[in-house]
């Protein structure tokens, strides 16, 4: 048991990391005086990565789209995973 728990909180670990780098760059590219934009490097109409939880892994993990969430939702959700 304290392993599966020890692998959560890094996983948990892992995904808080990569949300607040998400959100920086998220904000870089829409501020209004984006470099990146007026230089033409970010398009607005890229592929969307999709993954597929349900083969292998842990177990299958509870999916939510996020696509429309407010940055302040997600950190709640990653709150609510922590037991916060």
């Amino acid at each position: 048991m304290t392993e599966s728990k020890t692998l959560n909180e890094e996983l948990l670990t892992i995904i808080k990391a990569l949300t607040n780098k998400v959100e920086k760059l998220e904000r870089t590219v829409y501020s209004k005086d984006s470099i990146l934009r007026k230089a033409g490097f970010v398009v607005s109409n890229s592929p969307t990565p999709a993954i597929d939880n349900s083969i292998g892994g842990v177990g299958s993990l509870p999916t939510t789209d996020v696509s429309n969430m407010d940055w302040s939702e997600i950190h709640k959700m990653v709150e609510q995973v922590e037991g916060n």
